[in-house]
């Protein structure tokens, strides 16, 4: 009987076109996919689920995409989401009711998978919930991120587990789930950042960040890239990013060394690098400028004020951020990517200046 996420997936893959029937059944088949408006079942036609290929890898049958917010899944997820449930095992319990096989019985055993394994990583996804009011929302608020365009790579894990590095008993702490994926959209690892249980701030640990599975040349992913794209290390980076440019497709490569390998889609022809101010940024940046050069891709670096993007919006406000990429922005997609921006009071110091506010306005008063 399948116990895991994966397995369950697997099952439900082979009979895609009757599991959208029943779960998103406002859409209808067209061609060799299932169209409708989102993975909760509006009507619409910005999500595809496909309905036929290989059981894995690029291309496989049940995977799904919504183009307008760039959620991604599979059909376990579309059964989770439709059907409202916050808890995995409601979801695999609905999932198995489909298709006429046992309930897991109360504390019975799961397979085991290495710890720290993509397939850890998936179950870890799986049984984390969307971030819909929870202290995820909060912790960005208090990043200054208020709003998250194209969210489903972040969860939430209320009790996830956190072992200490000098060996103290494991705990378990509220956290940031992110899924890392490939390519394809198939997830192949997942990144945790633990939180105060306020939500105000990182958990007071001493390695709050963790990631796991396969992260080489891979990303957190916000909206769907095609000819654009903007990459740089930290998830918070990239949504302070997106409060400026919302329409423009973004990944996280979670650190400098990562960033520098990520893996280009054939589709790019433009590459924006949001560069960390230090040395391993500019590492990051020369690495990857080189790599997207040698493909035919024009790359472009986007460079902060302060030690990163995120610095510079809780430093000096979205207004101000704004306005800053706006000077670093191709002409030409100013207008396609930047829907407006708004005059501001203040700007923000050159790039990698550490000139301080208080020296702006003695400058500004001279």
């Amino acid at each position: 009987m399948p116990r895991d996420a994966s397995e369950l997936a697997c099952r439900l893959a082979r009979d895609a076109e009757a599991v959208c029937r029943r779960y998103l059944s406002s859409g209808r088949r067209q061609g060799r996919y299932w169209i409708v408006g989102n993975v909760r079942n509006a009507p619409g036609r910005s999500m595809f689920v496909r309905l036929d290929g290989p059981e894995t890898g690029p291309g496989a049958a049940g995977r799904w995409t919504d183009s307008a917010t760039g959620e991604h899944g599979d059909l376990l997820d579309a059964i989770r989401e439709s059907c409202g449930f916050t808890h995995f095992r409601d979801a695999a319990d609905e999932a198995r009711r489909f298709l006429n096989l046992p309930r897991a019985e109360p504390g019975s055993p799961r397979t085991p998978v290495p710890s720290g394994s993509p397939e850890a990583a998936r179950r870890l996804i799986a049984m984390s919930r969307p971030i819909r009011g929870t202290l995820v929302e909060t912790y960005l608020r208090h990043r200054g991120i208020a709003a998250v365009h194209d969210a489903g790579a972040l969860r939430f894990h209320a009790r996830c587990y956190y072992r200490p590095d000098d060996g103290s008993p494991t705990e378990t702490r509220p956290a940031m789930i992110a899924a890392v994926t490939d390519l394809s959209g198939a997830v192949t690892g997942a990144h945790r950042t633990w939180l105060a249980p306020d939500g105000l701030g990182k958990a007071p640990v001493r390695t709050p960040r963790r990631a796991m599975g396969n992260l080489l040349g891979h990303a957190v992913r916000f909206g769907a890239a095609g000819d654009t794209l903007a990459v740089g290390e930290g998830i918070e980076t990239m949504l302070t990013l997106r409060l400026a440019l919302p329409a423009m497709p973004m990944a996280a490569a979670l650190s400098a060394s990562h960033l520098a390998a990520v893996l280009l889609p054939m589709t790019l022809r433009r590459l924006y690098i949001a560069r960390d101010a230090d040395g391993a940024g500019g590492r990051a940046l020369a690495a990857l400028t080189g790599r997207a050069e040698a493909a035919g891709i024009e790359a472009l670096a986007l460079s902060p004020g302060m030690g990163d993007f995120n610095d510079d919006l809780r430093a000096f406000g979205p207004d101000a951020l704004r306005a800053e990429l706006r000077l670093q922005l191709a002409p030409r997609d100013v207008a396609r990517f930047m829907r407006r921006v708004i005059p501001v009071r203040h700007s923000m110091p050159p790039p990698h200046s550490t000139k301080g506010r208080e020296e702006e306005r003695e400058a500004g008063r001279g």
